[in-house]
């Protein structure tokens, strides 16, 4: 016989969750009222990874660092969709082989047009 979910089941998690969160806000709370409020020269300025913060953080970036670092994520996530034809190779048969290399071409004409386009020249 199969057991019947019912609400009264979730009431342990909704008990946990509404604890979780109220230590959560109670703790912020106690410690913002509670603690030092000293603000210094020092605690206002940047600081980034011990590095003395030099010129405008507004400087222009080429555009050439984001247009590398997007292509990586598109062709890093279609990669991701091999893993599973990969797994179920045997089972897909000539069928999947075939429909593998229509997505690999596929990948293959975009990796082109983006060579074509001179998209990773760093000139």
């Amino acid at each position: 016989m199969e057991a019947q979910s019912l609400p009264i089941n979730y009431l342990p998690i909704i008990f946990q969750m509404i604890v979780a969160i109220g230590f959560v806000f109670t703790t912020m709370l106690v410690t913002h009222k509670l603690g030092p409020k000293r603000s210094t020269k020092d605690k206002l300025t940047p600081f980034e990874s011990g590095i003395e913060v030099i010129g405008n953080a507004r400087t222009p970036v080429s555009i050439k660092y984001f247009l590398v670092a997007i292509l990586f994520v598109l062709f890093d996530v279609e990669v991701i969709f091999m893993y599973p034809w990969a797994v179920n190779f045997r089972d897909l048969g000539s069928d999947g082989m075939i429909e593998m290399f229509i997505f690999m071409g596929t990948l293959l004409l975009g990796f082109i047009y983006i060579l074509k386009k001179k998209a990773l020249d760093w000139d």
